[in-house]
C-alpha cells in the first residue's frame, strides 16, 4: 500500500529507534476515509478465507477491525484490558505485556462472543514484540476457535513479533513492514530508504 507508505513518510514520528508515532491518522486522530482504504486491503488479502468474526484489542485496532469488518460483513469482538460492571464474570482471559506503557494487562472476552468452531481473523494497528497478538491467539485457543490469520496495519520487522507468530504457522498479512527507523530514515522491506 503506497499510500500508507507516504502517511508513514509525511505524517509519522520517529522517537529513538523503536517507536513510530502515527497519531495524526491511525491511533488517536483518525483518517476515516484511509482506514477504509485499509480495511479494503485487509478483505483483499484475506479474501479466501472462511472468516465469522474479526478479533481486536482495545483501542487501537477497533478502529482499523470496525471498517475492515464493513467488507468481511461480520462482527468486530475486541478484548478489554479493564473489567467492567457490564462485562461478564464468564470470560476468556490472557496476559499481555505492553513495551509501550510497560504495563501488563489481563485482557478479556465474554465467552458468548467467541464459539467453538468459529473462524475469527486477528487485526491491530501494529505488530512490535507480538504480545497483544499472541495474547488474543490464546484468548481464540481457550475458545476452540481458528485463528485465520493476523492482519497488522504496520509491522515493525527488526522486532521479533512477526517473526513468533509465522514460527507458530500464524498467517501474517502487514500492510507496511519497517526494516529499521531512527529519527532521520525509516526504512521498508522490499524498498529503500526514506528520509523523514
Amino acid at each position: 500500500m503506497e499510500r500508507l507508505y507516504e502517511k508513514i513518510r509525511k505524517e509519522g514520528t520517529v522517537i529513538g529507534t523503536e517507536i513510530l508515532k502515527v497519531d495524526n491518522f491511525l491511533n488517536h486522530r483518525l483518517d476515516v476515509e484511509f482506514l477504509d482504504l485499509v480495511g479494503r486491503e485487509f478483505h483483499t488479502r484475506f479474501a479466501g478465507e472462511q472468516v465469522d468474526s474479526i478479533l481486536t484489542v482495545e483501542v487501537s485496532g477497533i478502529a482499523v477491525a470496525v471498517l475492515a469488518a464493513r467488507y468481511f460483513q461480520v462482527p468486530v469482538v475486541y478484548a478489554k484490558k479493564h473489567s467492567s460492571k457490564t462485562l461478564s464474570e464468564e470470560t476468556y482471559n490472557a496476559e499481555v505485556f505492553s513495551f509501550t506503557k510497560k504495563t501488563t494487562y489481563q485482557i478479556k472476552v465474554d465467552r458468548k462472543f467467541i464459539s467453538p468452531g468459529d473462524r475469527v481473523l486477528i487485526l491491530d494497528d501494529f505488530l512490535a514484540k507480538g504480545q497483544a497478538a499472541l495474547g488474543l491467539i490464546e484468548i481464540c485457543r481457550q475458545a476452540g476457535a481458528t485463528v485465520v490469520g493476523a492482519g497488522m496495519v504496520i509491522e515493525k520487522d527488526f522486532q521479533e513479533g512477526g517473526r513468533m507468530l509465522r514460527d507458530q504457522g500464524v498467517r501474517v498479512e502487514s500492510l507496511a513492514r519497517i526494516r529499521y527507523m531512527d529519527e532521520e530514515r525509516i526504512e521498508f522491506m522490499g524498498g529503500g530508504a526514506d528520509a523523514l
